[in-house]
C-alpha cells in the first residue's frame, strides 16, 4: 500500500534557497504596486531614466522587477533539490558580487545602468551576495533533512 508523505522534507540548505526565493518573487511583485513603490507612473522597462523606487529607496524597472521575478521562481524551482540548492545560493550570490562590483564602476546616470541601480541597490547587492554565499557555504557542508511546513 502507498501512502503520500505526511511532510515534505528538505534539507536546512534546501530551506534557506526556497526562502531566499519566496522573498526575491515577493520583491518581484511589490516592484509593481503604487503606495510600496513610490513614482510607479515613472516606471520604465529599463535603463537610469526609471524613477520608480521601491520602498522609496531602491531605484526599480520593468526589467529590474522582472529579474527578481524570474531569480524568484529559479530559487523555488531549485530549492527542490540539494544540489539545486546549493548551486542557486552559491551561484546567485556570486551573480549579486558581479552586480555590486557593475554598480560601483557604472555611473548611475549613465546608459550602461540598464537595470537600473542606485547607491541603496549596490549595498543591498554586497548583503545579498554574501549573505547568499554564506548560506550555500555553511548549509552546504552536510546533507542533513530536517522536517519543514513550507
Amino acid at each position: 500500500m502507498v501512502t503520500p508523505r505526511a511532510h515534505a522534507t528538505r534539507s536546512p540548505l534546501q530551506l534557506a534557497a526556497l526562502i531566499v526565493g519566496i522573498v526575491f518573487l515577493l520583491v518581484g511583485i511589490l516592484g509593481f504596486i503604487p503606495g510600496i513603490t513610490a513614482n510607479t507612473g515613472d516606471l520604465e522597462l529599463a535603463g537610469p531614466g526609471s524613477d520608480a523606487m521601491l520602498l522609496g529607496i531602491f531605484e526599480v524597472s520593468i526589467l529590474h522587477n522582472v529579474v527578481h521575478l524570474l531569480f524568484g521562481v529559479a530559487g523555488i524551482a531549485l530549492s527542490r533539490t540539494w544540489a539545486g540548492a546549493r548551486n542557486f545560493l552559491i551561484g546567485g550570490g556570486i551573480v549579486y558580487l558581479l552586480l555590486f562590483l557593475y554598480g560601483l564602476l557604472v555611473p548611475h546616470g549613465s546608459a550602461a545602468n540598464f537595470v537600473p541601480f542606485n547607491s541603496a541597490d549596490n549595498w543591498l547587492h554586497l548583503v545579498l551576495g554574501l549573505g547568499m554565499v554564506a548560506l550555500g557555504a555553511l548549509l552546504g557542508r552536510s546533507r542533513g533533512r530536517t522536517r519543514s511546513v513550507l
